[in-house]
């Protein structure tokens, strides 16, 4: 079966909890299970994987590649601006990578405006809730039926 690895980054844990006006009330678990019952709907395994170490957010890719999954859906967090080593990680992946994002990093704070992660994943979906997560999923997942690579 198709496997596309759902990464989250750094603070995503605290979804629920963590500054509603930007985030909503949805926790981490709920996303999750909106991202896993699409993936079913799509034919696809959604494995998710969260963490606070950045350390193990790389290793988590190098596993995804000696695996071969086929395809990785990232909110990486704040290290989306500045996590050179993670992007390094997601450009050994050969499979599509969709960022994604809650809430719109456009509209907030300068740094957020910058991915360090721009040169190796499709593209950005940002500032559309949980939405951003499950267009992610589906980019992917097209991309896939239709044989593109990164």
């Amino acid at each position: 079966m198709t496997k596309v690895l759902l990464l989250h980054g750094i603070n995503l844990n605290m979804f629920g909890k963590r500054d509603p006006s930007k985030y909503g009330t949805v926790t981490l678990t709920e996303i999750d299970a909106q991202m896993m019952a699409l993936g079913k709907e799509l034919g696809v395994e959604v494995v998710p994987f969260q963490t606070n170490l950045e350390g193990e957010i790389c290793e988590r890719v190098h596993q995804a590649v000696r695996d071969r999954e086929d395809a990785i859906v990232i909110n990486a967090g704040a290290w989306t601006h500045y996590s050179y080593a993670l992007g390094d990680a997601l450009e050994i992946f050969k499979g599509p990578i969709a960022e994604v994002h809650m809430s719109n990093v456009h509209a907030r704070e300068e740094f957020r405006h910058k991915s360090v992660f721009s040169r190796v994943v499709m593209g950005q979906i940002s500032g559309f809730g949980v939405d951003s997560y499950l267009l992610g999923l589906r980019a992917v997942v097209s991309a896939l039926r239709a044989g593109e690579q990164k």
